[in-house]
């Protein structure tokens, strides 16, 4: 299979010129030893195994490490823990850069403990499935957020492109982000998508949460999926299920932290008024989301109930794609009021909010951007960028004095 440039491939490359420890972070097969394979084709690699002892780690983790020099990848880190007290020492003697990369699709306890014991050694990167940039090879230096955070009038007046694709858009949502899935053959993918979620479950899960029913927590899953881009309500999700909302609370934060699960929290800002403060949970590929919830082909996406909110949860997905390879991040949020007016996306950086709103419609009008004037109206003293409504749009074009919808595809030019 082809091997596609990673957006953040020159940061790591900067990270391991400066840094003695890096540290990798993501879901299963979402790239993370291909992309080493591909920036560190001499470097010595150690994958470990849940099951398996590879090289006594377990046992002897320092005549381990002596028999397996730097510089070194070691590859799922959280299943040789015993390791880590060690890799601190050996740092602690010779900081050097480029010492050590390692990989973990956990963010767990083990994972959580390689962040406390190497606190001022080791820096952090969250690889999460391709972007559309990855996928068409078209990964720009500078991306259309960037230069909408930087000074969006001139972004707005500047020219854009959009990225190419040969796929519809039906079609990339059904396919999902992961590597293997959007270059595999249409009619192995449900095969895929069911050994993905098999392996997850009985390699991870079991792991961590010691769940006995793997049916019923696969029930979990798929019905975690179906609630993408909701506002979380524990007791509806252990409700459906049978669970008690502790338990949902807690299988829920099993996905999240084996990157199966995101959220985002809700945006307060210093206003009074009566605003929800729950977050939006979303799952993290909309390719297994359709085969959880047994979306059989991307036609049959075509007036499904889920569109809407699997196109919300793949532009999200790609707003938190672009946010990680920025050097000035913004916060990201959701917004609702109790009278239900709502902004799907709000950024926030340097005191000054960006509302975003996402439609899966190729014509949207003046009454999509209704959250946009409910938004400036409860926060009046802030400061507030022009509000985008990111869609299946061909161009950038105004649908009020502060609103502008623009292709979710967009490719900005330099401003």
């Amino acid at each position: 299979m082809n091997y596609k440039y990673r957006a953040c491939s020159e940061r790591l490359r900067r990270y391991i010129e400066n840094f003695p420890v890096v540290v990798i972070s993501g879901a299963r097969q979402v790239g993370k030893s291909t992309l080493l394979a591909h920036l560190l084709p001499d470097w010595r690699q150690v994958v470990f195994d849940p099951v398996v002892d590879v090289g006594n780690a377990r046992v002897e983790p320092e005549l381990f490490l002596e028999n397996h020099p730097c510089p070194l990848v070691l590859d799922e880190i959280q299943y040789s823990p015993e390791l880590v007290p060690c890799l601190k020492r050996r740092v602690d003697q010779n900081k050097t850069p480029g010492m050590y990369v390692l990989t973990g699709s956990q963010q767990w306890s083990v994972m959580k403990s390689i962040s406390e014991s190497l606190a001022g050694r080791a820096v952090f990167i969250d690889l999460e499935g391709f972007s559309m940039a990855e996928i068409s090879g078209e990964v720009s230096s500078k991306s259309w957020l960037e230069g909408y955070l930087d000074d969006s009038q001139a972004f707005l007046k500047a020219p854009q492109t959009q990225l190419s694709s040969t796929r519809t858009l039906y079609e990339q949502l059904w396919r999902g982000w992961l590597p293997d899935a959007n270059q595999l053959p249409q009619d192995l993918l449900s095969d895929y998508f069911s050994g993905y979620q098999r392996t997850y479950i009985e390699r991870d899960v079991r792991l961590i949460l010691e769940v006995e029913d793997a049916q019923l927590f696969g029930r979990f899953c798929q019905l975690s999926s179906a609630l993408t881009a909701q506002e979380i309500n524990f007791s509806q999700l252990g409700r459906e299920l049978g669970l008690t909302p502790q338990t949902a609370k807690r299988w829920l934060a099993v996905l999240r932290e084996t990157f199966q699960w995101f959220e985002v929290p809700a945006y307060h800002g210093n206003s009074l008024k009566k605003i929800t403060g729950k977050p939006k949970g979303y799952v993290a590929d909309t390719g297994l989301a359709c085969h959880y919830n047994r979306i059989s082909s991307p036609e049959a996406l075509s007036g499904h109930p889920m569109l809407g909110a699997l196109f919300e949860t793949a532009v999200m997905a790609e707003l938190r794609k672009a946010v990680s390879i920025l050097h000035r991040k913004p916060q990201i949020y959701h917004w609702r009021a109790h009278s239900g007016a709502e902004v799907d996306v709000v950024l926030e950086r340097d005191n000054v909010l960006y509302p975003l709103e996402i439609k899966a419609t190729a014509r949207p009008s003046r009454k999509d951007t209704r959250g946009f004037q409910s938004f400036r109206k409860y926060f009046p003293d802030m400061k507030i960028a022009p509000g985008l409504l990111l869609g299946p749009v061909q161009q950038v074009e105004a649908l009020s004095e502060q609103a502008w919808m623009v292709p979710w595809t967009c490719v900005a030019e330099d401003v």
